[in-house]
């Protein structure tokens, strides 16, 4: 009788062993008070673009495992309060980055120093050289995005057709042409694309038609009544004075 209840001990261990390598363990909880945006509103639209190859580096960007927003819980309420005050106008967020570990702050700056130019690169620097994206400011070793305060965002509006998709294979012109020919977005025409380093992607260009000109006052405006400063350089970025020092490098990991 002892040895059949070995042997049964032994079958179950191996049955729990197995399940383990099936069912995946429950994710790290996240430190301080980071929260997955989506379990604040999952109404807002994520297109986290370095956690895939819709970017200037054509590549997933290093700790970016998920393609998941995380922020601080007074980022998230604060996004909250600006979704609640969009939907009724048919409008919503999309956020494009979040926090960002400073591992891939630290890879962005590798890459723009490799001495190479790539077609995903020139798409969105259509007229600047990579080794000059440090120097004019569009590179930094230190970003903001790896405190949980800083985001890049814009607007959609819900009714749009959504179902174009990123071709990684397609020859999409820069991000300064026309809509159209950019890569699709699935967001309203801000003028540029996402992530475009050019003076056109500068808020305030002059370059603008009066409908792009109104979406971005339109963001930033809305962004603003929550107490998110614009980056004066980038149309997308938007960060909250004064509400984190600490910068971080844990990997963003799919939510549980």
């Amino acid at each position: 009788m002892r040895r059949v209840w070995i042997a049964g001990g032994a079958l179950l261990r191996s049955i729990l062993v197995l399940l383990a390598g099936l069912v995946p363990a429950a994710a790290e909880p996240l430190p301080g008070d980071f929260v997955y945006l989506q379990d604040v509103d999952s109404s807002i639209s994520q297109d986290i673009r370095y956690a895939g190859a819709n970017n200037f580096v054509g590549r997933p960007l290093k700790g970016y495992e998920a393609a998941e927003c995380v922020v601080t819980r007074d980022v998230a309420r604060r996004l909250k309060a600006i979704q609640a005050e969009l939907r009724p106008r048919g409008l919503s967020l999309k956020m494009l980055d979040c926090y960002r570990p400073a591992r891939a702050v630290a890879d962005m700056l590798a890459w723009s120093q490799d001495g190479t130019e790539s077609a995903a690169g020139r798409r969105y620097n259509p007229v600047i050289a990579k080794s000059d994206l440090f120097r004019l400011g569009y590179i930094a070793a230190r970003s903001s995005h790896s405190t949980g305060a800083a985001l890049d965002l814009t607007l959609m509006e819900l009714a749009a057709d959504k179902d174009a998709a990123f071709d990684p294979a397609k020859a999409y012109a820069d991000c300064t042409a026309p809509a159209a020919l950019r890569a699709p977005e699935g967001s309203v025409d801000m003028g540029t694309g996402y992530d475009c380093s050019d003076m056109k992607a500068h808020t305030a260009a002059k370059d603008l038609t009066p409908a792009q000109r109104r979406w971005r006052n339109e963001l930033v405006a809305a962004m603003a009544r929550q107490g998110f400063v614009n980056y004066a350089k980038e149309w997308w970025h938007f960060s909250l004075p004064g509400a984190a020092t600490t910068t971080y490098d844990f990997p963003i990991r799919p939510r549980r």
